[in-house]
């Protein structure tokens, strides 16, 4: 189940400025934990957003981005009292979102963080309809799917089955929900259809010796590398 509220993470020793930042962003749609020091800060894989003040009292901004770097891509917005072009790009490079130097208006500071968290939604979603395992490069938003770097060409039936095999994973399937989702309104579908089209889209996927749509005899299929 999804979190009704997004949660942001505020690294800010500067106590007025840290309570500012979470009256003007806290509200109905977001949750702020507020951190003074980095090493107070717990579960950041928790955050769907991170305000990063660079100069903090037990470290440095910039060495905590590197390390949230290698675990997570969730959206940075640092915020300093430097605002030399060198410590900005430094930021960029390191992967930050966005860049605020101090003093700064909350007004503005609230837009960025609504616009930072409706990109990293929008690449959420497209990467909900992209798949990129055992060879396969699936991008069910733009119908472009490849194979071992070679386009594939796959009917709109194809399609809507092998998605719903890619959502479940490791799931069995009987051939009745199989069959229900992939034909939907169809009054009547010949149970030789899936198996005619699991076949053709085993031929399209798998590679020689290689096996991704299993066969549960008496149930159905499971789709796994």
């Amino acid at each position: 189940m999804a979190r009704d509220k997004k949660i942001i993470y505020i690294i800010e020793d500067d106590v007025a400025l840290n309570h500012g930042i979470e009256l003007t962003l806290g509200n109905e749609a977001y949750e702020c934990r507020q951190f003074f020091t980095l090493g107070e800060i717990q579960h950041i894989e928790q955050a769907d957003l991170v305000i990063l003040d660079i100069n903090l009292p037990d470290g440095n901004g910039f060495d905590y981005l590197k390390q949230v770097r290698k675990i997570s891509n969730v959206p940075v917005l640092i915020l300093t009292a430097n605002d030399t072009e060198l410590d900005e790009v430094m930021g960029l490079t390191l992967g930050a979102d966005d860049y605020v130097t101090k003093p700064f208006s909350l007004m503005t500071l609230r837009l960025r963080v609504n616009n930072l968290l409706a990109r990293a939604g929008a690449r959420q979603a497209e990467y909900a309809n992209r798949y990129e395992k055992h060879g396969l490069v699936l991008d069910f938003g733009n119908l472009l799917f490849q194979k071992n770097g070679v386009e594939i060409e796959l009917s709109k039936t194809e399609i809507r089955l092998l998605k719903y095999f890619t959502e479940n994973e490791g799931i069995t399937l009987s051939r009745e929900k199989l069959i229900d989702h992939v034909w939907q309104n169809q009054q009547y579908v010949d149970e030789n259809a899936l198996s005619v089209t699991v076949k053709r889209l085993r031929d399209k996927i798998e590679s020689p010796g290689e096996r991704l749509i299993h066969t549960i005899y008496g149930i159905g299929y499971v789709f796994k590398g």
